[in-house]
């Protein structure tokens, strides 16, 4: 099945300087694929090359080495664009439209008939969150309305990859989710999108796989699970409790298996203990009850997706 997105060493270098005799390298040679119906994140810190890969992919900039294709066409065509709907980070719409006109307006740019973008508008307004703000001027608009409404724009043409940098970006809770639940059921109908972001939380809750790029170099390609478990692979057999209890007796049954432990209130705690096995479990839990140290809840230890790009990029610099 073909890629919608192919990426094969990849190389991006720019020119600094006053006679541009400095070179930034911004991408150094990445390779990655996206298959059909999957949602993929981009994460990196400020400089990885996030922006360049999205700007090379889209014809924004050229290459200056490997390969890369969209849907099948080399990057920077414009066949490869047809059917990409692209939402940039900071966009703008021009005050003076209201969600109906701004929707004729991208449409057309789109190649969209008046008539089409009419039948569809409805829609995919309610779709984003919008039902009702079709014919306000968008200078009413709140950040998190604009997001939606750039979203709205880039799904209008029906594409089949959606390329969206930041598209939570002053999104209230509520509005996160339901971008969340758009972007799945775009996924659900084997369409496929592309994320940027700096939200965690958000790359975490709905993408299949990730990229963790930093300094221009590929650092991480997996699915988020494999990708917590191979960062936090010095973690596996901890588990966090929360007890109730003195600090001397918590101490005394966990002894050298004990990793950390905080106080969160007098006789509060937050323990992380390294237990390898359910007997050993066991055997910690007889004991905290044994001294009369309440246990509140008690979890395996897992990294979140956060916790492990922050141990990753940590352990690169």
């Amino acid at each position: 099945m073909m890629s919608v997105i192919e990426v094969r060493d990849l190389r991006k270098t720019y020119r600094d300087g006053l006679f541009g005799q400095r070179k930034i390298h911004a991408l150094k040679g990445i390779s990655f694929q996206v298959p059909p119906g999957e949602i993929f994140g981009l994460l990196g810190p400020n400089g990885a090359g996030k922006t360049t890969l999205i700007k090379v992919l889209l014809g924004i900039v050229r290459k200056s080495g490997g390969d890369a294709t969209l849907l099948g066409y080399p990057a920077g065509q414009i066949s490869s664009r047809r059917k990409v709907g692209y939402l940039p980070e900071g966009h703008r719409i021009p005050r003076h439209l209201t969600g109906f006109t701004a929707l004729e307006y991208y449409g057309g740019l789109s190649g969209l008939s008046a008539r089409e973008v009419r039948n569809r508008r409805g829609d995919l307004l309610a779709r984003v969150g919008l039902s009702k703000w079709g014919q306000t001027s968008v200078h009413k608009y709140s950040k998190g309305m604009l997001q939606r409404l750039g979203l709205a724009q880039a799904m209008l043409h029906q594409p089949d990859l959606l390329v969206l940098d930041e598209p939570t970006d002053g999104v209230d809770p509520v509005g996160r989710k339901e971008i969340r639940d758009v972007l799945l059921q775009w996924k659900a109908e084997g369409k496929s999108v592309f994320i940027n972001s700096h939200l965690l939380q958000e790359i975490e809750l709905v993408c299949d796989r990730v990229a963790i790029l930093y300094g221009g170099e590929l650092r991480a390609l997996d699915n988020i699970e494999q990708i917590r478990q191979t960062v936090g692979a010095d973690t596996a057999g901890q588990i966090i409790l929360k007890l109730i209890g003195p600090e001397p007796a918590i101490r005394s049954v966990f002894q050298d298996r004990l990793v950390s432990l905080t106080a969160s209130t007098p006789n509060h705690w937050s323990a992380i203990a390294r237990i390898g096995t359910q007997a050993e479990v066991d055997h910690c839990l007889d004991a905290l009850r044994a001294k009369q140290i309440s246990i509140e809840s008690l979890v395996p230890r897992k990294l979140t997706l956060e916790e492990a790009f922050v141990k990753l990029i940590g352990d690169e610099k």
